[in-house]
């Protein structure tokens, strides 16, 4: 119970009836009153009152943040409360599509102001006035034997934008019967019926989420996507009319610190759109300042990236061991060398090249191994030459058989590792990670680059640089333009995403949208319309070669058959014997070179001792 001390006048019966049918359901209920009332107020209610817009915008702040969204107002310059409300519709957190604003005529002296009525009918042409449903004017009519009349006007909203803003006159009240001459609904107003209302709706081309500039003869609208049906659905059910705002060179675009904003993202943030599509994940910077519907679409982001590629001839007859094996290997080398020349009394004369043939399995002569400790020695080391070249040998004959790989890129740590840049055509790509403080996202950011779709076409060749892709529910991918058919040939598909998001419509703060939007995406939801769609459009719009070279791109090496023994299998032996054979050629000729010169120097001295 409110009671404000002051005369009951009548008005007061008409707004007790209004708040106890049409308020029964609110919250909490904000009063921003000059003069006092008395009001049965059936839940919860906030006193508010200021002298200036940026006082009452704080106090509705606050009123509006612990949930005192609805109104009911009478000030005597009304158009102030309409410019706080607007300010506390994009400070605050709390969203609420449905508010509803009873705005009364001021009292002066005990009577109504004259003026008043136009004041009133003034804020209907205010641009804050058109993006809320619910406004109600209590306007003094006439007075006829001391009964006060008022009528009931709100604007007319649905329909052409030329008129949303005329005044409706809904009834009359008549406080001499405390009775409406009609008794109609005083909001009537609830989305369902927007009489082609124009919907702007934010968008550009991104398969397959939104697709425009379409051949009439394919799609009768000239436009198509998952997203577009999703708005295109929601106009047939309310009965309104889509109107595409387009900013393609700026794409999802960005919101700038002096509160303005290009692409989709600014196109709804500056009211030059009621709706955002394509692709919109549910980013918190974006949350901050707009509001989101429920989300309609899971999507995985991840990368296709370089495929890996045969490996070079002259690494084949090194791969049967694993770089520590090598290692081993050669500390095996050098503690036999040096067991052997303990075992021959510190001699090292053919030790390393004895050593080296015992370990290869190459017989040596019996003179050799005269002694005891060097048969013990030399019997080890052959058992050890034994097993290793055994081993050696069958991973040589596996590598040479079965065609061998380079390292995939599979996961944020391998592309991370190498150093790969990855990119698309704009920042969005890495809205969603930006916040993020773990330090191998951090390093993952600093990979990212953007460029325009032309570089990125020529770059999708060079094997320098992963794109991001999107996993959509259906088994689908949406993949850029800029990746064609010859392009993905070369191209695999990570295993690993990178991250998930859900997908949503992005309105303004406080959308009277946002019911009947999510209303229409749950229903989507439950008749599984969403899947069937995007398999629709996947089959109808999108690169079926490219898809399917994405999609099989990690299975397409496993259908390669053992192949039999060719010459390519054996290029690094002959490499490798190639090599040996010139490096023992300039070894002889610098031998030869050397023993003249000694030869030479040893007869000089003769003659001179002679």
């Amino acid at each position: 119970m409110l009671l404000l001390a002051g005369i009951v006048w009548q008005i007061e019966i008409l707004l007790q009836t209004i708040v106890t049918t049409y308020l029964n359901s609110s919250i909490c209920i904000s009063l921003i009153l000059e003069n006092s009332l008395s009001l049965n107020i059936p839940n919860s209610f906030m006193y508010l009152y200021a002298n200036n817009s940026d006082d009452l915008a704080y106090f509705m702040l606050n009123a509006s943040e612990m949930g005192c969204s609805d109104y009911i107002v009478q000030l005597k310059e009304p158009e102030i409360f309409m410019t706080a409300f607007e300010n506390v519709v994009h400070m605050g957190n709390v969203r609420k599509s449905d508010r509803k604003i009873i705005m009364l005529p001021k009292i002066d002296n005990n009577l109504v102001s004259t003026n008043s009525k136009v004041e009133l009918l003034n804020i209907l042409s205010m641009k804050e006035a058109s993006f809320v449903a619910n406004i109600l004017l209590i306007l003094p009519s006439d007075t006829l034997c001391d009964c006060e009349i008022y009528d009931l006007v709100t604007h007319k909203f649905v329909g052409p934008d030329y008129d949303n803003n005329k005044p409706i006159y809904l009834d009359k009240w008549n406080s001499c019967t405390s009775k409406f001459d009609n008794n109609v609904n005083l909001f009537p107003h609830d989305m369902s019926d927007l009489q082609g209302k124009i919907v702007k709706v934010a968008g550009f081309t991104y398969t397959p989420y939104v697709l425009l500039d379409l051949d009439t003869n394919i799609a009768p609208r000239g436009r198509d996507g998952i997203e577009v049906r999703i708005v295109d659905e929601f106009c047939r059910w309310i009965n309104c009319t889509v109107e595409i705002v387009r900013d393609d060179e700026h794409q999802w675009g960005e919101i700038y610190n002096n509160l303005t904003g290009v692409g989709v993202i600014g196109n709804v943030f500056e009211d030059r759109a009621d709706l955002g599509i394509t692709a919109l994940y549910s980013w918190y910077e974006e949350f901050v300042v707009m509001d989101f519907s429920a989300p309609f679409l899971r999507t995985g982001i991840t990368c296709i990236a370089p495929s890996p590629r045969l490996l070079a001839s002259w690494e084949m007859p090194l791969l049967p061991f694993s770089l520590y094996m090598w290692i081993g290997l050669l500390f095996t080398f050098i503690y036999a060398s040096f067991a052997l020349i303990i075992a021959k009394g510190f001699v090292t004369d053919s030790v390393f090249l004895t050593t080296f043939g015992i370990m290869i399995t190459q017989s040596h002569p019996e003179s050799e191994f005269s002694s005891w400790r060097i048969r013990s020695v030399v019997g080890w080391m052959m058992m050890t030459g034994l097993v290793l070249d055994n081993a050696y040998g069958g991973g040589l004959a596996s590598t040479f058989t079965v065609p061998k790989y380079e390292s995939s890129i599979d996961t944020i740590q391998d592309v991370v590792d190498r150093k790969l840049t990855w990119g698309a055509t704009h920042d969005a790509w890495i809205f969603s990670l930006i916040l993020s403080q773990e330090p191998l996202i951090r390093s993952l950011l600093r990979l990212f680059r953007t460029y325009p779709a032309d570089e990125l076409k020529r770059r999708s060749f060079t094997r320098d640089m992963a794109f991001s892709i999107e996993k959509l529910p259906a088994d689908n991918f949406a993949i850029g333009e800029y990746i064609t058919k010859e392009a993905s040939l070369d191209l695999t598909i990570m295993l690993e995403e990178f991250y998930v998001e859900q997908c949503v419509v992005m309105m303004r703060k406080n959308s009277m949208y946002a019911n009947k939007l999510n209303h229409l995406i749950g229903r989507l939801h439950e008749s599984g319309l969403l899947l069937a769609w995007e398999t629709q459009i996947a089959l109808r719009y999108l690169d079926y070669k490219v898809q399917l070279e994405v999609k099989l791109s990690r299975s397409k090496r496993d259908v390669e058959n053992i192949e039999p023994l060719a010459l390519r299998h054996v290029e690094g032996i002959f490499i490798l014997y190639a090599i040996g054979v010139v490096f023992s050629i300039l070894t002889l000729l610098l031998e030869i070179f050397f023993h003249k010169k000694k030869n030479k120097k040893l007869r000089r001295d003769s003659n001179i001792a002679a």
